[in-house]
């Protein structure tokens, strides 16, 4: 029988279509090249469809898992495999780009432990606090998975966070406009009714930072209050007070698919999509991710890596910045580990960028990345050093065929 890799894409927040390319180029673009290195087995694409991302990443995770369930029971029965869970004729490779790289990690978890690391942390204690990670931990891995992941493959996914620089240079240029925003919060005061209120929501949102999650206040009843504050940007003003300092670095590399128009339109849509993106500021929640990562590459051979965005000759040209100066093409998207084990992490150069998000929105665009191919063929070799495996080499054409 010969066997199927299914290349699973998922997008990242905010993202749809359009994130791997026009009309999906890149991955059936990555699927040619994988099966040119791989000819022994059939090698098929599915991109998961536009979602929210928005709500609680746990449920996000169950709801592509039940889709991915179906898809592989698909193939299977297409198939005639006599036995799918004990040895099945398909495995699939999760790929993602941004926070769907968390998405496919936390469904990779699952799926081997029926045990998330999403929800295992105590959001209410301080990360850096060690009693913070006295909570379960995910079992054993299960070799019989099912459907059985082969490797997880991020791109410009923060496992570790969003990258200092980001929001650094954010708010020295690329976000300048925002500067404006922000100082109105300083006239805000009157939507509170005065100092005392003032001073109670600012007690408020530094116990949302040590809950390390969005306290939002109640929605607003009166339309009259909506735009109270200067501008439209009262509800923006409220929002970012209540999220506090993590909140809004959690939310920052997100930033740039924001649109104040949204946010306009409810604190729902608002608070739901900040708790979406909120696990980038649970720091232990982050590390224990990646560590199980890592466990399952060493104990099952779950491939694990990240191609991640780093500014080339575009950006170390510019010393006008600070940003510029210190970190010159250093410049990445994402935190990159220095020191701890945390899987294959290879750059993505784009040369033509001049800053972390346009790097990180454009990297599947041949014409805003000088250096597309390098990135595409780094990320076949990966897959097929994840495929150097028995179950690649099992695979046969069917007798007759």
């Amino acid at each position: 029988m010969k066997k199927t890799l299914l290349l699973c894409f998922i997008h990242g927040f905010k993202g749809g279509e359009s994130t791997f390319g026009e009309n999906y180029a890149f991955t059936e673009d990555l699927r040619r090249r994988v099966a040119s290195v791989l000819p022994k087995i059939h090698v098929r694409v599915e991109v998961y469809p536009k979602y929210e991302t928005r709500g609680d990443l746990g449920e996000c995770v169950s709801r592509f898992r039940d889709w991915l369930l179906n898809k592989v029971i698909d193939l299977e029965v297409a198939a005639n495999t006599p036995s799918p869970t004990v040895d099945p004729s398909v495995r699939v490779l999760l790929i993602g780009h941004s926070m769907g790289g968390i998405v496919a990690a936390e469904t990779a978890i699952a799926l081997a432990s029926e045990q998330p690391i999403h929800g295992t942390t105590d959001p209410s204690v301080d990360d850096d606090n060690p009693a913070g990670a006295a909570q379960p931990r995910p079992s054993t891995p299960n070799s019989l998975m099912f459907p059985y992941i082969q490797g997880v493959l991020a791109f410009d996914t923060p496992f570790l966070g969003v990258s200092p620089g980001v929001v650094a240079h954010g708010a020295e240029g690329h976000y300048a406009a925002a500067s404006t925003a922000i100082s109105q919060l300083s006239g805000l005061t009157a939507l509170w009714g005065g100092a005392k209120a003032a001073s109670s929501d600012a007690n408020a949102a530094k116990a949302a930072a040590v809950q390390r999650k969005p306290a939002l206040p109640a929605p607003e009843t009166k339309p009259a209050e909506s735009n109270a504050g200067g501008g439209g940007w009262g509800r923006w003003g409220k929002i970012a007070v209540a999220v506090g300092a993590v909140g809004a670095v959690a939310a920052g590399g997100a930033a740039a698919y924001m649109n104040r128009d949204q946010i306009s339109q409810g604190w729902n849509w608002a608070s739901s999509h900040m708790e979406f993106v909120s696990v980038l500021g649970r720091k232990e929640e982050l590390r224990r991710r990646v560590a199980y990562m890592v466990r399952l590459n060493k104990e099952l051979g779950v491939g694990f890596g990240t191609v991640y965005t780093r500014l080339g000759k575009a950006a170390s040209s510019r010393t006008d910045t600070v940003v510029g100066t210190v970190l010159g093409n250093q410049r990445t998207f994402c935190v990159v580990p220095q020191r701890d084990v945390a899987g294959d992490w290879r750059p993505a150069v784009n040369d033509k960028a001049t800053d972390e998000v346009w790097a990180h929105m454009s990297m599947f665009e041949p014409k805003e990345n000088p250096n597309y191919e390098k990135m595409s063929n780094e990320a076949r070799d990966m897959i097929a050093g994840w495929l150097n495996n028995d179950w690649y080499e099992s695979s046969a054409e069917a007798i007759g065929s």
